[in-house]
């Protein structure tokens, strides 16, 4: 088996100490120049890879983050991912990805395995099944490790969180609605105790209530964020309904839509002619469907850059602002929204 080529290898090599290789690697002062080349092309010459592990227990530091998302089948997080990655590549760290399911003991369960893992921070978006914030205070207490959450937050316990305007996001989009001249809109909401459910849910009944329409009762639904609940969703209210039913709807995000799209569909209905909906997140299959989705386009690419910087920031100074940053949305109408035929 291959040696592992390690600093003792070089300082033999050359016939110098182990501590002026060790300098020189690492470009610490007190090694001339022409020593410090020497050593650098000794490294590479002997295909030398530095021990992280080693070097990690010196610096206490390990340059690795945690990421932990509640699913990877929607566009959404692989977005965030990628503009996680991209500036911790910049800045010099490694992530860890971890996926918890939606299930608060799996999450609970990753959150621990990546602090063993000796991570310099976490980024977290809740599972929507959390409860209780307990696990979050007790890592950022008892481990000293700083969170910073995204999309999904957790407020008022003294960590960072990377959103958007979730409350007047859905407000606007129902807006959207109204102008059209909608005026029986319902919601398929996303659970209360995730921030964005209780966030846009706010949102939507702010827009209500300031153009005087009333939501009649069944006319909230709680979805969850999947298509499965929005599809399950989709048939209580319509099953449930015996008095028209909605001319319009507001689902949580664009996985629960086309779950209810698929719902409208199964019972006979036509988007937008019958009911128009529209929903959240501009899902790269938005825009394919026969009907193409109205949406509000979150831009999860910068969600996942700025809570990676916001991350970095607190690893590197200990008096770093815990603050909440919101990115902007826009917008993305399409024909699911439709016009009004008759209310």
């Amino acid at each position: 088996m291959p040696r592992r080529v390690t600093v003792k290898h070089i300082a033999q090599e050359l016939g110098i100490s182990m501590m002026t290789v060790s300098r020189a690697l690492n470009d610490r002062p007190n090694v001339d120049e022409r020593t410090k080349k020497k050593v650098l092309d000794a490294s590479k010459r002997m295909s030398y890879i530095p021990n992280s592990v080693a070097k990690s227990l010196v610096q206490r530091k390990t340059h690795t983050i945690g990421v932990v998302v509640p699913e990877i089948t929607h566009s959404f997080f692989p977005e965030a991912i990628r503009g996680i990655e991209e500036v911790a590549y910049k800045k010099g760290y490694q992530i860890m990805l971890t996926h918890s399911a939606e299930d608060a003991k799996r999450e609970k369960a990753v959150i621990h395995t990546l602090a063993s893992k000796r991570v310099d921070g976490l980024l977290i978006s809740v599972a929507e099944s959390v409860h209780n914030n307990e696990i979050y205070k007790q890592i950022m207490k008892q481990q000293g490790l700083p969170i910073v959450f995204f999309d999904r937050c957790v407020y008022g316990i003294g960590a960072s969180c990377v959103s958007i305007n979730d409350e007047e996001s859905a407000r606007m989009i129902t807006n959207h609605l109204i102008k059209l001249g909608y005026k029986k809109i319902a919601h398929l909401s996303g659970p209360k105790t995730v921030s964005i459910g209780l966030a846009r849910l706010k949102g939507f009944t702010k827009a209500m209530e300031e153009h005087k329409l009333k939501i009649p009762e069944g006319y909230i639904v709680e979805a969850g964020f999947h298509e499965i609940g929005g599809y399950k969703a989709m048939n209580k209210l319509l099953d449930s309904i015996t008095n028209g039913g909605p001319r319009a709807i507001v689902a949580v995000n664009d996985p629960a839509a086309f779950g209810a799209m698929k719902a409208i569909n199964e019972h006979g209905l036509r988007i937008p002619e019958d009911i128009a909906i529209v929903g959240f997140s501009d899902d790269i299959r938005a825009e394919l469907l026969k009907t193409p989705l109205t949406t509000v386009r979150q831009p999860a690419y910068e969600v996942g850059k700025k809570a990676a910087e916001k991350l970095i920031a607190h690893i590197e100074n200990k008096k770093e602002k815990i603050e909440d940053l919101a990115v902007e949305t826009e917008q993305v109408i399409r024909s699911s929204c439709g016009a009004v035929l008759n209310n």
